[in-house]
């Protein structure tokens, strides 16, 4: 059981590996994929941020409905 379990451990050695061999493969178009996704990660934002004040606005709603309903 232990053998399995050190056959798939990953070292420091290894990911050093996988990111040499990312950035032979990817070197060129690196700054066009971290600033598509630092685009995109920012679109995610802003797209939660106006979920989040739907939200709000329906909780919200009731409430002024049942103030002005008093005065």
């Amino acid at each position: 059981m232990t053998t399995t379990m050190l056959a798939f451990m990953i070292g420091p050695m290894e990911i050093g590996m996988i990111a040499l061999v990312g950035l032979l493969i990817f070197g060129n178009r690196l700054p066009e994929v971290g600033k598509s996704l630092g685009k995109g990660i920012v679109e995610f934002k802003k797209g939660i941020k106006g979920i989040d004040e739907e939200i709000n606005d329906a909780v919200d709603q009731p409430k002024q409905l049942k103030q002005s309903d008093q005065q």
